[in-house]
């Protein structure tokens, strides 16, 4: 006579990764750590890592906002223009330069 042992069946609750990264980007996780090396007693270089995974909107519920004011972020419209301007000029100069050597090749 042979028993069969078997888990009591519960219902599984599935969740999918989309679920899961909505739920982490709604409620945010931080991942801390720090790293210290030292000799002789004598500390010699500290590593502090710290990581906050969550939406813009609860970063900026709870008051992280720096890309607002951070300088390379920031959108101006001139700068934004010129910039544009100086790359679609580097971009047409390179092609003609690729274009040259080419036609040297053949």
């Amino acid at each position: 006579m042979t028993m069969e042992r078997r888990a009591p069946s519960l219902p599984r609750e599935s969740t999918t990764l989309a679920d899961l990264l909505d739920r982490v980007l709604d409620k945010g996780l931080v991942v801390a750590g720090d790293v210290s090396i030292s000799l002789a007693n004598v500390e010699l270089l500290t590593i502090r890592i710290r990581l906050l995974v969550c939406s813009i909107d609860k970063a900026e519920q709870i008051g992280l906002n720096w890309w607002r004011y951070e300088r390379d972020l920031i959108h101006r419209d001139g700068e934004d223009k010129t910039a544009i301007g100086r790359l679609e000029s580097r971009i047409a100069e390179l092609e003609r330069e690729l274009e040259r050597s080419r036609n040297r090749g053949r």
